[in-house]
């Protein structure tokens, strides 16, 4: 967009279409959004956004969120937020990224997800600005003449255009004919919503602009549609994932945030702080500058913890963990609460090697004795350095990996 034509848009539009860009990849079309805006401004009717998310897992994570934080903050620009359930579309399974056909899910599990979902929806959303919506409302009532329609409305051309599904066809692998329904139904939801804009990650591409072809083609105004990219986790370099390992989940206890948070580099802090803070990007600006001029980032980085914990278990839970976090790593004291475990002898006790297996400090005893060599075990407080050090009967002992894993032991 050019300066001169940035002139001639109203300062309140500039002003929130900044918020929307904060973080997003893509817009398309900007100018049409510009002209969305303009539009609600003047007429004082807030746009329809809409998000839409499958119950394929029970928990979210913060990769989840991202694309929720960027509704909120449409929210608070005034306009409505349509949160989508896919329970009838979570039945097929999205095939976006996967190289085989996914199982479908049960109808009690998708209501089972679906419930968990609208709970941690509200813990970013305003309860009071977002209408929760369940596509199984019309696709049920759509029928086989429904659907045969809708499947005439476009061509097995167009959609192995689609990087997954084209990727499977060369590799001589099986793309059933229930997923080529899949982008068309995410498409007639927004159809069916009618709504002004659409939300989601870069790799939902194809499916969001699906939305814009259906609208067209039954006589609506096309969607926006916004893509917000994909987080990195806590490792910074895959996606966010629990299968990976390197997530952080917004049901996991607080002093979990909070530490994850800390253990995230100084670099991707800042990732962090654009897609996931509520915080005004002129004052994580500042923190930036702050850091460059010798701040230490760890001070930083302990506003981002509180912040998570803070938004999902409140403020007083922010507080604490913040406590915790630095009785553990500034004084070395120990966590009040951790797992406990009672493991039978063997003989006249337990190896350590066994019992940091046992109770998943470690995920094998040969890494449990490479964590030993590189100093990261302690008992009661004290570095081990004996990977044959055996835990006699009788005992109870604290066990530690790294800064954050704590297991209490007794030895049967």
């Amino acid at each position: 967009m050019t300066d001169t034509a940035e002139k001639t848009i109203h300062p309140d539009t500039l002003a929130a279409l900044e918020i929307i860009k904060r973080g997003a990849e893509e817009i398309i079309p900007e100018h049409e959004l510009i002209q969305k805006l303009e539009k609600s401004r003047l007429s004082g009717k807030p746009l329809k956004i809409k998000l839409g998310m499958d119950p394929t897992a029970p928990d979210l994570h913060l990769g989840h969120t991202v694309v929720i934080n960027k509704l909120r903050q449409l929210q608070d620009l005034g306009h409505h937020a349509q949160f989508l359930i896919g329970d009838f579309t979570g039945r097929i399974g999205d095939p976006t990224g996967k190289n085989a056909t996914r199982p479908p899910l049960t109808e009690e599990q998708v209501k089972a997800n679906a419930q968990t979902y609208a709970d941690q929806v509200f813990k970013i959303l305003d309860p009071a600005k977002t209408e929760i919506m369940f596509n199984s409302t019309w696709l049920n009532a759509l029928g086989a003449a429904g659907m045969l329609k809708l499947a005439a409305s476009m061509t097995v051309a167009r959609m192995l255009e689609r990087d997954d599904f084209g990727k499977r066809m060369k590799a001589n692998q099986p793309v059933a004919i229930h997923e080529f329904m899949y982008p068309l139904m995410q498409g007639y939801d927004s159809v069916a919503m009618q709504s002004d804009m659409e939300l989601g990650g870069t790799d939902q591409k194809f499916n969001l602009l699906m939305g814009r072809t259906l609208q067209q083609q039954n006589g609506q105004e096309a969607q926006v549609v916004l893509m917000m990219p994909l987080l990195e986790g806590l490792d910074g370099v895959n996606k966010m994932s629990k299968s990976l390992g390197n997530y952080i989940g917004i049901n996991e206890p607080a002093n979990e945030i909070f530490g994850k948070t800390m253990s995230v580099s100084d670099t991707l802090m800042w990732r962090y702080f654009e897609l996931l803070s509520f915080r005004p990007m002129s004052e994580i600006q500042q923190f930036k500058a702050e850091v460059e001029a010798g701040r230490n980032p760890r001070d930083i980085k302990v506003m981002l913890a509180q912040e998570f914990v803070a938004r999902f278990h409140g403020q007083a839970a922010a507080e604490a963990a913040l406590a915790e976090f630095e009785a553990r790593f500034q004084k070395g004291a120990m966590p009040d609460e951790m797992p406990e475990f009672t493991l039978p002898a063997e003989d006249t006790g337990v190896t350590i090697t066994h019992a940091l297996k046992e109770t998943q400090l470690c995920p094998s005893t040969s890494q449990a004795m490479r964590d030993i060599q590189a100093g990261a075990v302690k008992i009661n407080g004290e570095k081990v350095g004996d990977k044959a050090l055996v835990i006699a009967q009788g005992e109870t002992v604290v066990l530690q990996v790294g800064k954050r894993k704590f297991a209490r032991v007794t030895i049967a």
